[in-house]
């Protein structure tokens, strides 16, 4: 790791120096206002925060692949942190470790679903967060589980019998009795999607990545929203997080809360009104 740090260190300070050294050389040749645009332009690229994600579970970090175009066309730097699905405590030291170690300057934290739950426990240990947001997620208090709160009002399509929703697989590789949970194919669409097309709905199915029982039952730890600035994207089509469900959160942590006609996935419904939520976090902080 110390190799890898010093080489990365090392590359920092050519890619700078090559940097000064073309702007040096474009200086000695172009006029007052080009070079007053250009450094404007560098400066503003400089300030903005960087955008890492938290995918959810049963998607990957392909759900927030047109809200990474979206951000990276208005000039963002975007990193998707690695969520495990294994359990909310180890899921968040994986995404804390991630921006610890591999971001620089201030970070927005951004969780979908079940990444909702990691991002509130992950930025308590990352000091370099200075906004949160939810997209429609789980923002968890001390001591609640995503089974509490699946449940904590009527209408999820996640609060029946898991045996009629989840298809089970117990991997050798995790203590028995605490199985890969996959939302049955015949559900998917119905619960995760409102307005995506069918043929898109069955790819998301079909690609999804499971997460163990145990991580839906671990109560989550100290929430970061109650010291970090939160914002809320709420899909009112929502058939996982029920609307009052996921406003009651909202509301708890004092957020900032937007609505938009989508169902669960709306990284993949509606990603441009998600890359502006992100973003009304980023200027925030500025």
């Amino acid at each position: 790791m110390t190799i890898f740090r010093n080489a990365s260190k090392a590359f920092a300070l050519l890619t700078a120096g090559a940097a000064a050294v073309a702007l040096t050389g474009a200086a000695a040749s172009a006029s007052g206002p080009a070079e007053s645009s250009l450094s404007a332009a560098v400066s503003a690229q400089s300030t903005k925060p960087t955008i890492v994600l938290v995918h959810g579970a049963w998607t990957d970090s392909s759900s927030f692949a047109k809200v990474t175009s979206e951000l990276q066309r208005d000039g963002y730097t975007v990193a998707a942190a690695p969520n495990h699905l294994r359990g909310v405590a180890a899921d968040a030291a994986s995404v804390a470790a991630f921006v610890n170690q591999a971001t620089t300057g201030p970070v927005i934290l951004v969780g979908h679903s079940y990444g909702g739950a990691v991002i509130t426990n992950a930025a308590t240990q990352t000091p370099t967060v200075k906004a949160l947001a939810y997209i429609d997620a789980f923002a968890p208090e001390k001591g609640e589980s995503i089974v509490d709160l699946a449940s904590a009002v009527p209408g999820s399509a996640l609060a029946g019998d898991p045996h009629d929703i989840f298809d089970a697989v117990q991997d050798p590789n995790l203590p028995e009795g605490n199985p890969d949970l996959y939302v049955k194919k015949s559900i998917f669409a119905e619960a995760f999607t409102a307005s995506l097309k069918k043929e898109d709905a069955a790819v998301a199915a079909a690609s999804q990545r499971p997460i163990t029982g145990g991580a839906l039952q671990e109560p989550s730890g100290e929430p970061a929203w109650k010291t970090i600035p939160s914002y809320f994207l709420v899909g009112t089509e929502d058939k996982v997080i029920p609307v009052d469900g996921q406003l009651a959160m909202a509301h708890r942590a004092h957020g900032v809360i937007e609505k938009v006609d989508a169902g669960h996935l709306s990284t993949l419904e509606a990603p441009q009104d998600v890359a502006e939520l992100i973003e009304q976090a980023a200027v925030s902080v500025r």
